[in-house]
């Protein structure tokens, strides 16, 4: 017989099927053992006589496939339950479980989670966060490919940083040296001079920043978004609003067991996102909340409390906090007036999620900004090169994936929300 998946199980009423899985939990009570089994769409107790079937060599986690009867369960009129004809071992548990994964909310450190991370992601609400961000990403490529987006792959090893920087991890690379690459920039802006016009990806980008903060990984899943023939960062920004809208209404509709488990509430993602100048931003944290050592860009308690501000005033959980000064962006972020740029980051629930803005399309006003900043031309000749030939006014953005995901489901460190983290501390499993 087929496998039937346990989450389609009400369509077999009162019919024989064969279910497989792990025992979740086993429950003996003389002449009869009750098993909660476990597949990626959810549980269902199973009722067993123990008159005719052995269950001694049964434990937790033993991988097994039953095949029985559809009932309705006593007592619950709209529950499910299997009476079970045969059991099967197919993987037995080998060992007791260093850790309870049968638990709803397992009573652990984030230390030892990760440790046991493949064994602790079995557990229904730890499995569900990841659920839920791979429903972040597919709505995010669905979306971009519905508005006429490419995807595209760039390369991960690279022969120098986006953005000057020394935040590189360094390899060898046969007889040179090569870096893991900061962010997919400059492929996605050559990309759209390539002709593609609008390009996006998701991929993952390294950082080799010193840091063990609950916000940052040295490896992390970046989607990124890169489009031509703009008007300025405002198109940029609305773009990201109708993106998000879709990516929240994608995780309602497709998670909504996940949600459930996670006790987790979506945002309501406003027609239009509040935008405040960075400026206007450090006056009010200054004035309000005596916050006064923000001169160009904002702390994580900035972002904090401009968030609480946004939220009182405008009943949003997002916010573009936009014009940050020349010295706060990279060499290839279009300049604004006196000393600030069309460039943005998007705050949501109190943390920076997605830095985007206009780039700088003018091969002459580009050799300007590289030169301004110290940096030599013959650094970036390869990114350079397609500004010669013609270059649309473009512009995009990244949205850190384990952030929105983390934010979304109300937790306060970012490693939660990725499978096998690699920070400054973690380099296994």
């Amino acid at each position: 017989m087929k496998r039937i998946m346990i989450a389609e199980l009400s369509s077999y009423l009162n019919q024989e099927v064969v279910v497989s899985g792990w025992i979740h939990r086993l429950r003996k009570l003389g002449k009869i053992a009750f098993i909660i089994l476990r597949d990626k769409s959810g549980l269902v107790q199973c009722v067993i006589d123990t008159k005719t079937i052995d269950i001694k060599d049964l434990k937790l986690e033993a991988v097994i496939k039953i095949k029985g009867k559809v009932k309705l369960a006593q007592g619950k009129s709209e529950s499910l339950e299997i009476q079970v004809i045969s059991i099967d071992m197919l993987s037995p548990a080998n060992e007791d479980l260093p850790i309870e994964i049968n638990k709803e909310n397992m009573d652990i450190s984030l230390d030892v989670m990760l440790n046991n991370r493949a064994l602790s992601l079995r557990n229904p609400k730890l499995g569900a966060v990841l659920k839920v961000k791979a429903v972040l990403a597919q709505a995010f490529s669905e979306f971009l490919i519905k508005n006429d987006f490419t995807q595209i792959f760039t390369p991960k090893i690279v022969a120098q940083g986006t953005e000057g920087g020394s935040n590189l991890f360094e390899l060898n690379y046969f007889e040179t040296k090569a870096y893991l690459a900061q962010s997919p920039q400059f492929y996605k802006q050559m990309m759209v001079g390539a002709g593609f016009e609008r390009v996006f990806e998701i991929g993952h980008v390294y950082r080799a920043e010193s840091h063990d903060t609950k916000r940052h990984l040295n490896e992390y899943v970046s989607l990124d978004v890169e489009f031509g023939f703009i008007q300025d960062e405002y198109e940029i920004m609305e773009l990201e609003n109708r993106l998000l809208d879709f990516m929240m209404k994608e995780v309602e509709s497709k998670c909504s067991r996940e949600l459930e488990l996670l006790g987790a509430q979506l945002p309501k993602v406003p027609y239009q996102i509040p935008k405040m100048k960075l400026s206007e931003a450090i006056s009010i944290l200054n004035e309000k909340y005596n916050l006064n050592d923000l001169q160009t860009d904002l702390s994580p308690k900035g972002e904090k409390l401009i968030s609480e501000y946004i939220r009182g005033e405008y009943n949003s959980d997002f916010v573009f906090i936009t014009h940050y000064p020349q010295s706060k962006r990279p060499m290839y972020t279009m300049p604004y007036g006196e000393g600030e740029t069309r460039s943005f980051d998007l705050l949501f629930r109190g943390l920076e999620i997605t830095t985007g803005g206009q780039r700088i399309h003018n091969y002459t006003q580009l050799l300007e900004n590289i030169a301004k900043r110290g940096l030599s031309k013959e650094q970036f000749k390869d990114y350079l090169y397609i500004f010669k030939y013609g270059m649309p006014p473009h512009g995009g953005f990244a949205i850190g994936l384990e952030r929105i995901t983390s934010m979304l489901l109300g937790f306060d460190n970012v490693r939660y929300a990725s499978a096998f983290p690699r920070d400054k501390m973690r380099l296994t499993p």
